[in-house]
């Protein structure tokens, strides 16, 4: 399951692949709105992580 956290690092270095002005979404380039949609995708797969991470004892 921690690997799933390797996802919005990947997905945020591979710059090349989202530097792009099109499509636009609500007014924003590609380039802005793809960078946001990751805020809260990161914020679930860590919560998934997080929720199925064994307790220490």
């Amino acid at each position: 399951m921690r690997l799933l956290l390797l996802l919005p690092f990947i997905g945020l270095l591979a710059v090349p692949m989202f530097n792009t002005e099109t499509p636009e979404f609500a007014g924003f380039p590609f380039f802005y709105w793809y960078m946001f949609a990751w805020v809260p995708l990161t914020s679930l797969l860590i919560w998934l992580v997080n929720r199925n991470e064994q307790p220490e004892e």
